[in-house]
């Protein structure tokens, strides 16, 4: 059975059945038909059915003892870690790709695992910066395969214990040898899939908290001076958080993705893809936990009739489900309005400045509202199941950890604040 019973069985049969992948696949679909083209639904449909035969196969019960780790080269082989391009430098070629179809990549995903989903979001942040700056190098090339494909996870060092969502005051040091290469000292910390990965980007600088002297680069964590233990947070136990300390860690030349001077811009360029996924996560999480509540209240009864009917229940439901639907459709299109910039300016990097910052904004204000949301959806989604929403039966509780963390990672609350209050002052500046 594809659904969840660990200890003991809290929910009857009937509605831990009607809870099933496929149903709240059922429900996903029926929601977005009518605003998805013909091509997005196909794809988000093909993501889905491959997700239901590998849970079949695989007989996961997504219980406590699996690692999630052990899916990516399945669903690397099937191009489903991230679909933002098309990877023709490493001859994969995706014919659907871009924001929108990651978006639905991790809708479809997120139904099947929400904490794969993340897991794979922390990949995509170390295939980015590889990807725009490979520069034909072999081994560059070669690490960004084997992120993509799904042979290895991948993470990115930026946060330190010391700095946390200040980015541009770093105390990594890196210093140049004679050859060309760098040798790393310093601590990083809270990097998502760390622990795991066999290749990371991590920044640092010649001078400590000179952001103008910041550099990047590709690390094989086999290396010598790369030390990494695991940073536990108990709300997604299934994630492998790390912390790492680089003790003269060399790193050769060919390595070296943007020297001194370059790794700002480097790690800002990032920006809109990062804010955007995390937005996506949390958006695809608020699914989950409706799907979960709205099949649940169908069929539920208490006090003589299903639960949807009293009003504390459905009103609620409701709600949650308006602002679950309506974050869909803004996300849908600023995706969709994003990929057709990339396209018209011939890369996401000649976007003009204003309209680039135009969109950096809106990134932020997506992320700031879908976690928000993810928080009080998933949260109150379990609470209007009862016991049933906060037992280990179905996937509930695993929305509703991972959704406290949303706000968190990728730049906290504050920083999107702060980041929303600047953008506005350089609007009113281009507008006035």
């Amino acid at each position: 059975m594809e659904n969840r019973r660990f200890d003991t069985q809290a929910i009857n049969d009937e509605i831990l059945e009607a809870m099933s992948l496929k149903n709240r696949y059922n429900f996903l679909n029926n929601n977005l038909m009518s605003v998805l083209s013909t091509e997005q639904f196909k794809f988000l449909r093909d993501i889905e059915r491959f997700c239901m035969r590998f849970e079949k196969k695989n007989n996961i019960t997504h219980g406590p003892e699996e690692d999630i780790y052990e899916w990516i080269p399945e669903f690397g082989k099937k191009g489903y870690i991230t679909r933002t391009h098309a990877y023709s430098e490493i001859d994969e070629n995706y014919d659907y790709y871009g924001a929108t179809a990651d978006f639905l990549r991790i809708l479809g995903t997120d139904q099947f695992s929400t904490m794969y989903v993340m897991a794979s979001g922390a990949t995509i942040l170390a295939i980015n910066p590889v990807r725009e700056h490979h520069d034909n190098v072999p081994v560059r090339l070669e690490a960004l395969k084997d992120m993509v494909t799904g042979k290895s996870a991948g993470a990115i060092l930026i946060t330190e214990p010391e700095r946390g969502s200040d980015a541009t005051h770093m105390l990594t040091e890196c210093e140049e040898q004679d050859d060309g290469s760098f040798i790393l000292n310093g601590t990083k910390i809270y990097n998502t899939n760390a622990p795991k990965a066999d290749w990371v980007v991590a920044y640092a600088t010649t001078e400590k908290n000179n952001a103008n002297q910041m550099a990047q680069f590709l690390i094989d964590t086999s290396w010598e001076g790369f030390n990494v233990k695991r940073v536990y947070i108990p709300w997604v136990p299934k994630l492998f958080l790390g912390k790492e300390e680089l003790v003269n860690l060399k790193v050769p030349k060919e390595y070296v993705l943007g020297g001194p001077g370059r790794g700002k811009a480097h790690l800002f360029e990032g920006l809109i893809p990062e804010r955007l996924g995390i937005a996506m996560g949390a958006i695809a999480q608020c699914w989950g936990a409706v799907s979960h509540a709205a099949i649940y209240s169908n069929m539920r009864e208490q006090m003589g009739r299903e639960i949807l009917k009293w009003q504390g229940v459905g009103f609620l439901l409701t709600d949650f489900w308006a602002k679950t639907t309506n974050l869909t459709l803004s996300l849908l299109k600023f995706c969709e309005a994003y990929d057709e910039k990339v396209e018209n300016f011939g890369g996401e990097h000649n976007i003009p400045a204003n309209i680039r910052q135009a969109m950096v904004a809106s990134a932020s204000q997506l992320k700031y509202h879908t976690t928000l949301l993810s928080k009080e959806a998933c949260y109150e989604m379990a609470n209007l199941m009862g016991g049933a929403g906060v037992c280990d039966n179905t996937a509930m509780h695993d929305y509703m950890n991972i959704s406290r963390i949303q706000e968190v990672v990728g730049g906290t609350r504050q920083i999107q604040q702060y980041i929303m209050s600047m953008a506005l002052r350089t609007l009113f500046k281009m507008s006035v």
